[in-house]
């Protein structure tokens, strides 16, 4: 079943350079990008994109952790995407991910305190959980003329 999902590459991988790395994880995976673009996200507009946690004790830190710096945002399509774009990130917390995705090899955790009272999580990706999140995430960041349909190399053995 072929499926689109949102992939950002967040402020920390823009900022360590590894946006192409990022991209090229899931291109060697087959997957395509059918829209992709770069922006500073504002206060609003993380309100918006994490509005089931406004609120949460920890969500200042996500507000500003999100627009400290610009984003990657890219719409990635392919056979059940969500999942293996989920595969290819990793688990969301750092030191649980595997080596091999894209947060077990390169994402930090960080620590805000000497103490180590509140830790934020560096992570440098988010990816759409659910096909049905996905969906919503997409009509959020990108509108239609931003989306392209094209073939590659990989639509003749998939499709």
């Amino acid at each position: 079943m072929i499926e689109r999902t949102l992939v950002l590459v967040k402020p920390d991988g823009v900022q360590r350079s590894l946006i192409g790395e990022i991209i090229s994880r899931f291109e060697k995976r087959g997957l395509k990008i059918i829209g992709m673009k770069m922006l500073w996200v504002d206060k609003d507009f993380a309100k918006k994109h994490y509005s089931e946690h406004v609120g949460k004790k920890f969500y200042p830190l996500l507000e500003s952790f999100i627009t400290s710096a610009p984003v990657v945002a890219m719409v990635v399509e392919g056979v059940k995407a969500v999942d293996l774009v989920r595969k290819i990130v990793g688990a969301t917390e750092p030191k649980s991910a595997e080596l091999g995705t894209i947060r077990g090899d390169y994402a930090h955790v960080c620590y805000e305190y000497a103490d180590f009272k509140k830790m934020s999580i560096k992570n440098l990706v988010h990816a759409s959980g659910t096909k049905e999140e996905a969906e919503k995430e997409i009509m959020l960041w990108f509108g239609i003329d931003e989306v392209y349909s094209y073939k590659t190399a990989h639509d003749e053995h998939i499709l």
